[in-house]
Formats: C-alpha cells, structure tokens, sequence
C-alpha cells in the first residue's frame, strides 16, 4: 500500500473527489451577505433568445451509443427541434469507432483510379440519432478526408488525456488535394441530407466549415482557408440553395487576426469558387473560453478571459454594418477549452462551481450583444459525454454513465425562460466593465435575468465567485415592481441548484464513490441528477409589486417561477 504524506493529503483528496480544498474542512460560519435584486416587469429590453440551447463534442459517433442516445433524449427535451448539436469529424476516415478528440464517419474514400467513393452509412446513424431525439444539427463540414489530404500520414491519433495535445493534429488538419472534390463533397453530404429529410427540414439546419483555422486544426494558410470556405458554401448552396451556411469559428474570439481577414474576404474578396466578388455569409461564428488556473490549492475560473474574447468579437462584427444582423453563433463557449482534458485545474467540473459558471456568463454575454447591437443567435457549450469512462472522472460533461451532472440542470433552468427578458439590478455585482477587465475575484456576484411571457414570470438568480471556495451565502430580498395586476396571490415554484439539490456528485460522493452503482443506488443517483423543486408558498402581490427574500449559498443558482 503507497503511503500518502501529510503535506500531499489535500491535493490527493482534490484530484480524488474535485472538492475544493478548503470545501474539505467544517462550513465557514460567516454571516449571510445580504443582498437586494430588483426585476422591473415594467421595463421589457427585448426578446429573449434561447441561446442556451447549443451543444457539442469532438467524438460525433458517441451519440448513437447508449448513453450518449440518452443524453440527446435529454436535451432534445429541453425544446424539441430548437436544439442543436455540432460534432467534429463528420468526414473523417475511419469505421466510427469513437475515442477521445477522434471520430468518423468514413463518408469518403476513392477507388485505385482516385474516383470518389461516398458512403453515407455511419453518419445517418449519428443524424438519426438526433433527430430521432428531437436534436438537430449544426452540421460542421471537417475534417479532411484521408484520400483528399496533402499530408495523409499519419492520420489517426491515439491521443490520451495524459499526453500532449498537439498529438491530436494530423493528416485530417491539411487543406484537401484538389478544392474541387472538396466542394463536390459538401455538394453530394448536402444532397444526400436533402434527399434524405426533405429540404424543408434541412433548411432549418445551421451549417459551417470547417473548426479554428488559426489553430492547429488547420495546417494550411488563411488564404487556403478562405478557399475552402468558398468552396464549401457553392457545393452546399448547390444542393440547398437557402442553407444558413457560414463560419469561421476562430478560436479565442479575433485572434491572430484571422476573423477581420475573414469578415473582409466574404464582403470584398474575389470567391475562389465562383469567381465573384464576395462570399455568402448566413452565420457568424467564433469561439471563447475561460481560463481557469490552480492557486493556492483552489481552482480560480477565468471568466474575464472569455468575456473579453467575446466584447472584441462583437465589436468587430459591428464593425461592418452590413453585418450586424447576421446571427452569430458562438461555436464554442466554455470556461475553458479542452473537455477531454484532466488535472487540478480542470476539477472544478463536477459540482457547483461548473454549474454557476454558465448562469453567470450567458446572461453576460447576452448584455455584450446588447452592447454592440449584434444578433447573437446562440452560445454553444461544448460538451456531452464520454461512454465508458466512469462516474464523474474530471471531464467537462453533461451526463456520465448515464447520470446527469448538476449542470445539465442549469439547462433545464433557461428552458423555463421565455417572453421578454427583464431589466435586472443588483446592489451586489460588479459592472460588465469590471467582470470584463478583473473577472469577478473580491465581492461575489449576486445577480438576476429575468423574463416575463403573460402571466408568467422567471426569474434566475446566482451567487457566483471566481474563486471555488467556501464563502456566504446570500440573503437576498428580491422587488418585482411594474407587474401588470395590483393586487392578488401568486404560485411560486423555485427551483434551485446547489450542494444539496439537483446534484447527482454530492450523492455519489455519499453513498462512497462507486465505480459500479448497484441498480437501488443507480436509480438513486439517476433521480439526483433531475433538476429539483424547493417547495415554497404562495406568495403575495401588492400596489403591482411582489417582495420575497430567499437564502441563495456561494455557488447555487435558483429559478423562481411566478404566476398570477
């Protein structure tokens, strides 16, 4: 038996349960941070878009696998045919055996003479799946085919989470041999879709190419990139004429510059498919994660990194008037960029401070598209789950084996948002200015969105830090003036998120972490993992106003429910 020293206990105990160290001791016994968070019925600012309702992953075959099919159940209930999912490695070769960072579909490949071979078997079972569960798809035309690459060897990766990741970039990251064949492949995959579904239905897909082409999943230069794009969007337009195509989902917002030298090649550039002057443009899309890191024995999220990525973004977007009413697709919105990766810095993924993170950052976002006066359609998180691997291993997931992760549940929380988002104020918030510029690292953040369809208002409320570390909870007084009735009883349902509601982690933590659940503690974690109601009481409205306090703890995030 190895024997553990007393100095390296807390970091064992960390990588072992993902608890913050300091979670580890007795609750701190500091008094509750009183708070007061005002929603005004009366001051409507706009329609509020589900742009929660994104997600996707690098492995597409893990979807037509047990609990993959089941996760897409779940987020296909969220709001059926409104979600959707985006996958990588929709055209790579191989026989759809799925691992980490790797999938295929084998849809290409060519005879002896270098004549295409199409075969559309394992990727209708991924697409299937999905709309078999009310899921439809983003679909992201990549990655390079290995009998069309410039540089096909080696081609499949064997990469694990303990080795370095530029092992994953091989024969499918080079542009293809002849753009031509390239372009009659997107042409016969959205023909065959076409074909397959009906046009109607396909038209109502998002459709991009290719995946951060100003990192190393691209081997080519910016120009090849361009032409890719331009040939991608003629063969898909040519089978679908009204496809909402478009791209170039950039890692890390405008980095290197690449989405200015984009945005400026489909407005002025000369199309290296057609010849025109200028390429089609029906989404936008880039990519902006977090940057968390481990201090002093905690995990500290960077949630100023990914703002900062996304208000650049916007900004140059609205740069060009002609654009900002294109939608804009945030292809991958994380609080930070590798899923599949492990380590101290990533263990902050199966418990609360994952599940406050998302609250906190998409109602932010939503105001930097107010900022700029973009149209953001939707924020994609990246992230499904991995089969086989265990309960709540370290991944940025969902679902493992089949259980829910208390994030999932934030989830379930915007799906009961609809109408009009709400003007919201809090006494205990940093400004977006100063979330953008120093993330939120003294007082927490305590704040609301809010939005109101008839007679029914939704109110969510966190208490978010940066720092996964204990703290107080918030005694908050919640006003909701300008209702549109004066007097009368409402319902209340709340719903809440945190250490001890909606969390399968706490649950599997107790019953001693087992590898394999018997079937009473499998049920048992499965009903865990829901999204869970606190019962409360009617509640009261006066001179067209509400008041009600609740008690909301560091890193929990509620949904109150009104109806009159």
């Amino acid at each position: 038996m190895s024997i553990i020293s007393p100095a390296a206990l807390p970091l064992y105990l960390f990588f072992l349960t993902g608890l913050p160290l300091l979670a580890l001791s007795a609750a701190d016994k500091e008094a509750p941070l009183p708070v007061t968070i005002t929603v005004d019925a009366s001051k409507p600012i706009g329609p509020l878009k589900p742009i929660w309702r994104f997600f996707g992953a690098d492995e597409p075959n893990y979807a037509t696998l047990k609990n993959g099919k089941k996760l897409l159940s779940e987020l296909g209930n969220l709001a059926s045919d409104q979600v959707y999912f985006r996958a990588h490695n929709l055209l790579t070769t191989g026989d759809g055996t799925p691992s980490f960072k790797w999938g295929s579909t084998n849809v290409y490949t060519e005879d002896a003479a270098g004549n295409p071979i199409y075969d559309w078997t394992i990727i209708d079972e991924i697409f299937d799946a999905y709309r078999a569960n009310g899921v439809r798809p983003l679909v992201e035309l990549g990655f390079m085919p290995k009998a069309m690459s410039t540089h096909p060897e080696p081609y499949q990766h064997h990469w694990t989470p303990y080795t370095n990741y530029g092992e994953i970039f091989t024969g499918w990251t080079y542009p293809p041999k002849d753009y031509a064949k390239w372009g009659e492949l997107c042409y016969q995959l959205a023909n065959h879709f076409v074909k397959k579904y009906g046009s109607a239905e396909v038209e109502t897909w998002w459709w991009q190419t290719w995946n951060e082409y100003n990192g190393g999943y691209w081997k080519g230069t910016f120009e090849e990139y361009h032409k890719l794009y331009d040939y991608s969007v003629a063969g898909v337009r040519r089978a679908l004429p009204n496809a909402r195509i478009g791209g170039p989902s950039t890692a890390a917002g405008t980095m290197k510059g690449a989405m200015a030298q984009f945005l400026q090649h489909t407005q002025t550039g000369k199309n290296f498919a057609t010849g025109e002057i200028g390429t089609p443009l029906e989404m936008i899309s880039f990519h902006a994660k977090g940057g968390p890191a481990f201090v002093d024995g905690h995990v500290r999220m960077g949630i100023s990194n990914q703002l900062k990525e996304i208000d650049d973004a916007f900004a140059l977007i609205a740069s060009y008037p002609q654009l900002k009413k294109t939608p804009i697709i945030l292809t991958e919105t994380d609080p930070e960029g590798c899923a599949a990766c492990q380590g101290p810095k990533f263990s902050y993924r199966n418990g609360t401070m994952y599940s406050s993170y998302p609250a906190a950052s998409f109602a932010r976002i939503q105001d930097l598209a107010l900022k700029h006066e973009v149209n953001l359609e939707g924020a994609l998180t990246w992230a499904f789950e991995f089969e086989d691997q265990g309960h709540f291993a370290g991944f940025r997931v969902l679902a493992s084996e089949g259980i829910d992760h208390p994030v999932l549940n934030i989830f379930r929380m915007f799906s009961k948002m609809s109408g009009q988002r709400l003007t919201t104020q809090s006494d205990v918030s940093p400004t977006l200015d100063q979330i953008i510029k120093d993330g939120v690292r003294t007082q927490p953040d305590v704040s609301a969105f809010a939005s109101m369809r008839g007679n029914q208002l939704a109110v969510m409320i966190w208490n978010y830090h940066d720092d996964d570390l204990t703290g107080p909870s918030a005694a908050i007084t919640l006003k909701i003036p300008g209702l549109p009735v004066s007097t009368g009883k409402a319902a209340l349902t709340h719903y809440r998120v945190d250490e001890t509601h909606s969390n399968a982690f706490t649950v599997w933590r107790a019953l001693g972490e087992p590898k394999k659940p018997d079937p009473s503690q499998y049920a048992e974690l499965e009903a865990a993992g829901k999204l869970e109601e606190i019962p409360a009481t009617p509640v009261s409205i006066s001179d067209h106003t509400l008041n009600l306090s609740i008690d909301l703890p560091r890193q929990g995030v509620s949904l109150l429910i009104l109806k009159w």
